[in-house]
């Protein structure tokens, strides 16, 4: 099985622009092992449903979160490939910083 291709760099600046609002991390672990309501998620949060809403939108437009309607409800879970092209991304980042820093340390002997 191959790979998914990596994240654009539009696509993880809307991830992380997603991500920076506490209360969109809390949605996104809500729904990242089982699909999940709208109203449910309404009500894990003291805000309004159209605020909760508008948190999902962000969510969906990053490709963090997949939404499937059932009659009147809609309902939303966790989007794995995005969710792991981005923990590739980081992975990148990480394994440089740290490749960086075990020659920096080498150097330093």
């Amino acid at each position: 099985m191959s790979a998914a291709p990596a994240l654009s760099e539009e696509d993880l600046d809307l991830c992380f622009h997603a991500l920076s609002q506490p209360r969109r991390r809390s949605i996104l672990r809500l729904v990242g092992d089982r699909e999940v309501a709208a109203g449910e998620i309404a009500a894990e949060f003291d805000v309004t449903r159209t605020a909760v809403s508008q948190h999902l939108t962000v969510l969906k437009e990053a490709g963090l979160l997949s939404e499937r309607r059932d009659g009147t409800r809609r309902l939303y879970r966790a989007r794995r490939e995005t969710l792991s092209q981005l923990h590739a991304a980081l992975d990148a980042v990480w394994g440089s910083a740290l490749d960086r820093g075990r020659i920096l340390a080498e150097e330093t002997r």
